[in-house]
């Protein structure tokens, strides 16, 4: 397997109530993930809040858990945005030496045609360092990156090496493993959908419930990397419920009601996110005593 193979996750970033940054839980959060069974880790991705936290709380966040992993799991790092420019003048100034990969997500709110997000993501192959793991997620970019240019882009620059697709859209999933280079990964960003697009080819999950139960879901890959099906589909239909749950308010609203049920961190958020309602949170905790039971 590569270094991004596997259950990768999509950590959040604490808060106090105070709205600062929890470094304490999030060193915690990084170890309990390494220690049960987590490949790899995304810093600033949608889960952590990236829209809201300032370049300077960034920098503090990657030093926090490159100090906590020492070296331990591979570390991808978001760096994405709606301008071109502003994207790779913050290539440019961040050290990238702790960091294995970038995950840049496909512009949004511009809804460029598919000309210009292949033109936008050869000028940030051109002057990344370290290789790119393209990040589609429609439902939140309002433009569909499309296979064509997925492939397009995979095949023309070598350090495009991965898509993570979040547009639970399973039809583009299998025309993506179908038609893809060789070494060229498709990393499922849907939880509800990963262990099917494992099975057909995927190379794992960038996750957003795994951070919470790592040794379970983790498993659960595991098995279906092996082709396991059966073994694996246990696993999965045990956490379906929970699955749903933390996406049907807000994401990381759910998933961080889930882990301060955990007593890993709080269910703090920032504007415009709230917290998940006392509804949510009730409704997560039963769930949590199912899976455990």
């Amino acid at each position: 397997m590569t270094k991004f193979h596997g259950t990768g996750i999509a950590i959040i970033t604490p808060f106090n109530e105070d709205l600062t940054v929890d470094h304490i839980a999030l060193a915690n959060l990084v170890n309990f993930n390494i220690d049960n069974g987590t490949n790899y880790i995304v810093i600033s991705g949608t889960t952590g809040e990236s829209v809201t936290i300032t370049q300077a709380e960034k920098t503090a966040i990657i030093k926090t858990i490159t100090k906590v992993n020492k070296g331990r799991v591979p570390l991808v790092l978001g760096i994405g945005g709606n301008s071109t420019v502003n994207v790779i003048d913050e290539i440019k100034a961040t050290d990238l030496s702790q960091i294995d990969a970038l995950l840049s997500v496909s512009p949004y709110y511009s809804k460029p045609q598919q000309e210009g997000i292949y033109q936008h993501f050869k000028a940030v192959s051109e002057v990344s360092p370290i290789d790119i793991i393209l990040y589609n997620v429609p439902g939140r970019t309002s433009s569909n990156m499309s296979t064509e240019t997925t492939l397009r882009l995979a095949k023309d620059f070598k350090n495009i090496i991965a898509v993570k697709e979040a547009g639970n859209n399973v039809h583009q999933y299998l025309k993506l493993l179908r038609d893809k280079p060789e070494d060229f990964l498709i990393i499922s960003g849907d939880d509800d959908l990963v262990l099917g697009i494992i099975l057909a080819g995927g190379a794992g999950v960038i996750s957003v419930l795994g951070q919470a139960i790592p040794k379970e879901f983790t498993k659960m890959i595991n098995l279906g990397l092996e082709g396991n099906a059966k073994e694996a589909y246990k696993i999965h239909f045990k956490l379906m419920d929970i699955t749903a749950l933390i996406f049907s308010e807000n994401n990381p609203a759910g998933i961080k009601a889930v882990l301060e049920a955990l007593k890993l961190s709080k269910a703090i958020v920032r504007l415009p996110l709230v917290q998940a309602s006392n509804q949510l949170k009730q409704n997560i905790k039963l769930a949590l005593q199912e899976i455990e039971s």
